[in-house]
């Protein structure tokens, strides 16, 4: 009997600490943002205004799931005009591919932090494995909405022909970019 109560008590602790949170993103602290090297010399950047997604965490068994969903229409490069080449079909064809998404369901963690999320990046039809390091990750309980929101800035860094997005590089642009995420979620 004593035995059998044990191994209850066991098997309800292990219950208990393993529980899987989700959490929405909160698009007023979440920030999509890519950064292209332009013929070697500066940086051009942009953003993605809207995004969404969910993120579903399980601290105690280091697992998770992440999903975010951004509009490519939604880009913002602070100049009028290389927002409107960026849309066109020549580079993003957001009228054919309305939007980008990343799902990611391979964590790792380094101690208690999310150290990267790999999963697959969906951009202008074609799907690809990505991982998103985390340069920062935090938890904790937000004062104002007195709930705990989780996030972190994330970085991965892709090929661009890869995707479809290829315009400049015969030109000599970076057949690369970097996508940052800066992401937080607060749970549900």
């Amino acid at each position: 009997m004593k035995k059998t109560l044990f191994a209850l008590a066991l098997a309800a602790a292990g219950l208990a600490h393993a529980e899987t949170a989700t959490y929405a993103i909160d698009p007023t602290h979440t920030y999509v943002t890519y950064e292209i090297q332009h013929f070697g010399t500066s940086t051009n950047r942009g953003r993605f205004d809207k995004k969404e997604g969910t993120v579903q965490l399980d601290k105690a068994a280091k697992t998770g799931r992440v999903e975010v969903t951004f509009d490519p229409a939604s880009i913002n490069t602070g100049y009028v005009a290389m927002d409107t080449h960026v849309k066109s079909a020549e580079i993003l064809d957001v009228e054919q591919f309305p939007k980008v998404t990343f799902v990611g369901d391979k964590f790792t963690f380094d101690g208690d932090k999310v150290a990267s999320v790999s999963g697959q990046l969906t951009m202008k039809g074609k799907t690809g494995p990505v991982t998103l390091k985390a340069t920062h990750f935090n938890c904790y309980t937000n004062p104002m909405l007195k709930r705990e929101v989780c996030g972190g800035d994330f970085e991965t860094v892709i090929d661009r022909p890869y995707y479809g997005v290829d315009y400049g590089v015969a030109y000599g642009f970076s057949k690369t970019l970097k996508l940052v995420i800066q992401v937080e979620a607060i749970k549900q």
